[in-house]
């Protein structure tokens, strides 16, 4: 079912593989024009602007964008009590692994009488985005959730496109995930109308002042992702999410029905889904192939993940050893990189580039969806080379604060002089010696 790359007997370079390697195509610049009048409507009309767009887009139009706290208690106590359990492990194991990302102040001494202290402050108010297309995502409101509370930030609301069979609301369970992390402000509102909405703010239908975000985060389709372009010299955004990507490296130690199997986990969310392999056994790939014929047809979501197998950012590349396919994984930088080789912790600790990696055969991509304690909101399309997924860190600034006494600055004050006459900036050293004319 997979396309093949050949790269036996070849060294491209890391230029030749960025654009040979399969990759989901993502048109934002397309999709500005269609969120550029959107936007500009709710900037201009607030909350009316944004229920006409979800009328338009959703098919339902909500009494009022924040949900009553009384419905936010009542879908949690209605929780299947298996999905609650899950989820309490899931939020647990989440804290633990995002409690030991908190930073601390630290003070340096550069000079007696001069220091640098950084301070590590939280964001004020985050807005949450979690999306309700082809699926339901309660873990991702406990991935955005749990960093933004253990990095402090006081003020959250989820937000989370409204659903037509119940009544303008999101799912139950998004509203009920978010009761069990106690967040008690939620709108139904979704694509990006709702970015707008956190951006700028408005007035709800019972004249409840709805406040304005100082940052975004969360994935969304692409209309969500231009209106987060669009808008981010508003409002902080996380990253520009594409569709989600697995790559597996494997060797002929691998059992294909577990490769099977991961790579069509990730086919399930979307038709854009890329699903690679990369492998130096030609014998395993003709075995995935196999089982991928075996068990796509027996899935729930057949035609979906087949569209996604076989399209142009799936694929199955065949290396001429290991180490090349570590140079391929690491050129490609997936969202998320399994590891399925004989020694599989020494091959991962070799990896640069990947939002996250999962090592061995019993640590599945779909293990950091949901109960690792990992989280799974992480960099597409390649920007793992360079940006890493969301963290406590996502939602903290670091801001630092200079204290020099007067002798401190006198002793280094000729070394400003020098450099700001350099620059041909000499008021900036004047600002310096009028403190000791």
């Amino acid at each position: 079912m997979l396309s093949r790359i050949d790269l036996r007997g070849r060294e491209p370079s890391v230029g030749e593989l960025r654009n040979r390697l399969p990759r989901a195509g993502m048109d934002v610049e397309h999709a500005l024009s269609a969120v550029r009048p959107v936007l500009d409507d709710v900037a201009e009309r607030g909350v009316p602007a944004v229920l006409d767009h979800t009328e338009r887009f959703d098919a339902v139009r909500p009494e009022r964008v924040r949900v009553p706290d009384e419905e936010l208690h009542r879908a949690l106590e209605e929780l299947d009590p298996a999905v609650r359990a899950a989820l309490e492990v899931s939020v647990e194991r989440a804290r633990a692994v995002h409690a030991d990302q908190r930073r601390t102040e630290v003070t340096t001494e550069v000079a007696e009488g001069g220091t640098v202290t950084e301070r590590w402050v939280p964001v004020s108010r985050v807005g949450l985005y979690a999306p309700g297309g082809l699926a339901v995502y309660p873990s991702s409101v406990v991935m955005n959730v749990v960093p933004a509370q253990e990095a402090g930030v006081e003020s959250l609301v989820v937000c989370s496109p409204p659903q037509v069979e119940f009544g303008g609301r999101p799912h139950p369970t998004i509203l009920a995930a978010a009761a069990l992390l106690g967040v008690d402000e939620v709108w139904a509102v979704g694509g990006a109308q709702a970015v707008g909405l956190l951006a700028f703010g408005g007035t709800d239908t019972d004249g409840a002042e709805l406040l304005p975000a100082d940052m975004v985060t969360g994935p969304g389709n692409v209309y969500v992702t231009a209106a987060k372009r669009r808008l981010r010299n508003v409002i902080g955004i996380d990253a520009e999410a594409g569709p989600t990507e697995i790559a597996i490296l494997a060797d002929d130690t691998a059992d294909p029905e577990h490769v099977a199997a991961d790579l069509i986990s990730q086919a399930e969310h979307d038709t854009l889904a890329a699903s690679v392999l990369v492998t130096p056994s030609e014998e395993l790939a003709e075995a995935v192939d196999e089982r991928l014929r075996v068990r796509v047809p027996a899935t729930k979501h057949t035609e979906r993940i087949r569209t996604a197998l076989t399209g142009e950012q799936s694929g199955c590349v065949l290396v001429s050893s290991l180490a090349e396919g570590v140079r391929v994984v690491d050129a490609y930088a997936a969202e998320h990189l399994e590891i399925q080789t004989a020694e599989a912790s020494r091959t991962a600790a070799e990896v640069r580039n990947a939002g996250a990696i999962f090592v061995g055969p019993y640590s599945p991509v779909s293990l950091g969806d949901y109960c690792a304690g990992s989280n799974h909101v992480l960099p597409t399309g390649g920007c793992a080379r360079h940006s890493s997924g969301l963290s406590v860190q996502s939602f903290l600034r670091g801001i630092h604060v200079v204290d020099y006494t007067r002798q401190a600055l006198h002793e280094v004050g000729e070394r400003v002089v020098a450099l700001a006459e350099a620059e041909d900036l000499p008021a900036h050293g004047e600002a310096v010696t009028a403190r000791f004319d």
